[in-house]
């Protein structure tokens, strides 16, 4: 299981948004190349990007910094945030990021997700949002009709390289992440599963160890202090130790 810092780029900064929503966002950092940077001097092995402006408005608006930050780190990225387009999902491979996240556009078109993993096999992975069970879509402005379960049976069958899980009421929230819900989605598929959203402390992480998954992402809490990366680092190596 790896942990994957979360940098979520608004108008060139890192912020970060409670519940995902716009008028709900906190400044953390002016330069996030610094902040990349600094989670890969700190031991992170994966970086979670995501173009808030991007996923709000159709199409990423921050690839310059994206560009950056591939340029120097030296870790994989994996990206998401507007990628609605195969051009789109294209130049953000070509510029360097390890895979792509695709979210809204996979309601929308998963014929066209079936083409983008046979065209860039294991780079594509499926960003599922889920608002009171339902999957999120457009920055989380609506909700589709689908249920997260009943959509990631689904979109598994396009053989997507991984699905990040986000439950946007605990996003931010630093409250803990939906276990339930979690449990719930990874007895439905067998892609695995990265978790997202209110991950907030040692135990938080201990918890979700115990449980399927392929890592998670936490955002919030390491920029309040809420988790230090090395610590939480530290707790999954000695779990991991524990359980030869």
């Amino acid at each position: 299981m790896i942990l994957i810092p979360a940098i979520d780029l608004k108008g060139g900064k890192c912020v970060r948004l409670t519940q995902g929503q716009k008028d709900a966002e906190t400044i953390f950092s002016d330069n996030p190349v610094d902040v990349a940077k600094s989670w890969q001097d700190q031991g992170a092995k994966y970086l979670h990007l995501v173009d808030l402006d991007g996923a709000f408005e159709g199409i990423p608006k921050n690839l310059t910094v994206v560009e950056q930050i591939i340029k120097q780190t030296k870790i994989p990225i994996e990206f998401g945030g507007g990628l609605r387009t195969t051009q789109a999902v294209k130049t953000l491979l070509d510029l360097g990021i390890n895979r792509v996240i695709i979210g809204t556009k996979a309601i929308e078109s998963p014929s066209w997700v079936s083409e983008l993993c046979t065209t860039f096999p294991g780079r594509i992975a499926i960003g599922i949002d889920a608002k009171n069970g339902k999957v999120a879509v457009n920055g989380w402005t609506s909700v589709s009709k689908w249920t997260a379960v009943a959509f990631a049976s689904e979109i598994e069958k396009v053989s997507p390289c991984a699905i990040i899980f986000t439950d946007i009421s605990k996003d931010g929230m630093l409250q803990g992440p939906n276990i339930s819900s979690l449990r719930e989605l990874l007895s439905a598929v067998k892609t695995p599963v990265i978790a997202s959203g209110g991950i907030s402390s040692l135990k938080d992480i201990e918890e979700l160890s115990h449980l399927p998954i392929a890592g998670m992402i936490i955002g919030k809490a390491l920029y309040t202090g809420h988790i230090k990366l090395s610590e939480a680092k530290r707790l999954c190596e000695s779990l991991r130790v524990g359980r030869r």
